[in-house]
């Protein structure tokens, strides 16, 4: 009776190995991927697989990896380039550049006084030259304007005692001919301008110069004459003694 238990034994043993064994290969069909199988019959106990069993496996399973490779690579989708953004890209931020310095301009040399002029007086006459400069005017005509203003106002800034809203405004003398103001003694009620203006000497003498340039052919006229044309004085002769300080001034300034 034992001994029949025994093969009893030994035979339920061997069907698990074989239940055992079917459930391997059927799990790594599964795994493989395998559609459908053919079961291979488990081999007696401790018996391995024949060698034509061996290599139907392996024949199945690389049969079937290769087949999924190529379904993953039909499957993969087709790359599109991306659509431009509607936001705007970042903007580089500019590179700190160096701030420039502002130079100041330089001031004007100062001009030392000559022929016998005074700070002020050569401060007015070296205006009369720069702004005769900015107008583009010959050398002569600036030399007329100086001997003018030194005739007519000693080259000081005139305003009149009969006019008193010209001393309103920045001057260095009070003069007493009728409405006559600044460096050439300018009338406001004969047209040279509004007295604001005559008492400024850089629009004073843009006024004469503007005047003395009309003068037909005063290039060619002595000094006085041409000073005289332009002014109307009572004592036009006097413009010439001032002739060759006027030069010396006018020298001085633009050297």
């Amino acid at each position: 009776m034992s001994r029949l238990a025994g093969l009893a034994g030994l035979d339920n043993r061997a069907g698990r190995r074989r239940r055992n064994r079917m459930a391997i290969v059927s799990g790594a069909a599964c795994c493989l991927g395998l559609v459908g199988f053919t079961l291979i019959p488990a081999n007696p106990a401790d018996q391995s697989p024949a060698p034509d069993q061996r290599a139907e496996i392996a024949q199945r399973a690389e049969a079937d990896a290769a087949s999924r490779g190529m379904a993953r690579e039909s499957a993969t989708p087709v790359t599109e380039s991306p659509a431009p953004s509607s936001s705007p890209s970042p903007t580089a931020e500019p590179t700190p550049s160096a701030t420039a310095t502002a130079k100041p301009k330089p001031k004007p040399k100062p001009i030392t006084p000559v022929a016998g002029l005074d700070k002020a007086q050569m401060d007015n006459a070296t205006t009369i030259v720069r702004t005769g400069q900015k107008m583009d005017v010959p050398r002569q005509a600036l030399v007329i304007a100086v001997a003018t203003a030194m005739q007519e106002s000693n080259l000081y800034n005139y305003a009149s005692g009969v006019l008193p809203e010209s001393q309103n405004y920045p001057h260095q003398a009070i003069g007493w001919d009728h409405d006559s103001v600044g460096l050439f003694q300018q009338r406001p009620s004969t047209g040279w301008g509004a007295v604001s203006d005559l008492m400024k000497p850089e629009y004073a003498t843009r006024q004469f110069l503007t005047a003395l340039l009309e003068v037909p052919g005063w290039q060619d006229l002595p000094l006085t004459v041409a000073a005289q044309t332009v002014q109307v004085s009572a004592f036009g002769w006097l413009y010439a003694q001032h002739e060759w300080r006027a030069t010396e001034v006018v020298n001085a300034v633009l050297s």
